[in-house]
């Protein structure tokens, strides 16, 4: 049986309310209290791996700032998921490929908590394209605002008032390393995103601004039926090594190790959470 029944969203990046079932985003474990004391920002934490990432930092003693599209009513799902933690959330919705929305992200963050300690940069979309000589320059265009040049304008926005061991971390992809057919230039933004990653790091480290990267594979999140055809969708993630998709809170653990101290030695790197699945076939 599939994990998951064929269908369809016709918007991305997609609504976590409207999908069957609903991606599982609560963390596994008590916290400890490794955030305690710090402030993230979520881009696309309204939803998939950015609901799990914020919910697991709450549980972790983080207060949030989430900045998501227009998906208000997953938006608000996540922040009471984020205050049941004992935490706080910030909700500032709008377009990230826009670089003044990103600096109005870093201020309404410091005006509300008074620091900003970690970055998460998870935004994303993504299209299948059948023909790419039939693909209009102000698609791609579109694509690669939101996923590469939102990450850049939202670091020229925080990079000034992150501390001494803040954190900023991205979000990849498997197809960063492994291509996709009918992604191509989806795929082409996450490359960009690793190399994005490296500079940082090698950039930042004299202020010991750790930059990492989170690679997933196939993961269950809105952008899954708000991109491919129905029967794709019934059969995603059935091709990994586990024989099945990942769920996000699978995935959030590893953003939790590298914004706590737990991963202080930890630079430049990118995490692969995939199933399985191998980076280079």
């Amino acid at each position: 049986m599939p994990e998951q029944p064929a269908q369809k969203q016709n918007r991305q990046p997609g609504c976590e309310g409207e999908m069957t079932p609903e991606p599982a985003y609560m963390p596994f474990f008590p916290g400890s209290g490794r955030l305690k004391g710090k402030v993230a920002i979520v881009t696309g934490g309204d939803s998939g791996i950015g609901r799990a990432v914020s919910v697991l930092f709450a549980r972790e003693g983080a207060k949030l700032v989430i900045a998501y599209l227009d998906e208000h009513e997953d938006a608000e799902t996540t922040k009471a998921a984020i205050e049941k933690e004992g935490s706080e959330a910030l909700l500032v919705p709008g377009d990230i490929g826009d670089p003044e929305f990103c600096k109005s992200i870093a201020a309404q963050t410091l005006e509300k908590f008074g620091r900003i300690d970690i970055l998460v940069n998870n935004a994303a979309e993504q299209y299948v394209r059948k023909d790419l000589s039939e693909t209009a320059p102000e698609d791609v265009e579109r694509v690669f605002r939101t996923n590469i040049f939102g990450y850049f304008f939202m670091v020229q926005a925080v990079i000034d008032h992150l501390e001494n061991g803040s954190r900023i971390i991205n979000t990849a992809s498997i197809v960063a390393y492994r291509g996709h057919p009918e992604l191509v230039d989806y795929s082409m933004t996450k490359g960009a995103i690793v190399t994005l990653t490296r500079s940082l790091a090698n950039r930042f480290a004299e202020r010991e601004i750790l930059v990492n990267a989170v690679a997933p594979g196939p993961i269950w999140t809105p952008l899954i039926p708000a991109s491919f055809p129905p029967d794709k969708v019934e059969e995603f993630g059935s091709d990994t090594p586990l024989g099945r998709p990942g769920q996000p809170n699978e995935v959030a653990p590893a953003y939790l190790l590298l914004a706590s101290a737990d991963g202080s030695y930890i630079t430049g790197q990118t995490i692969h959470v995939n199933g399985g699945g191998l980076t280079s076939s």
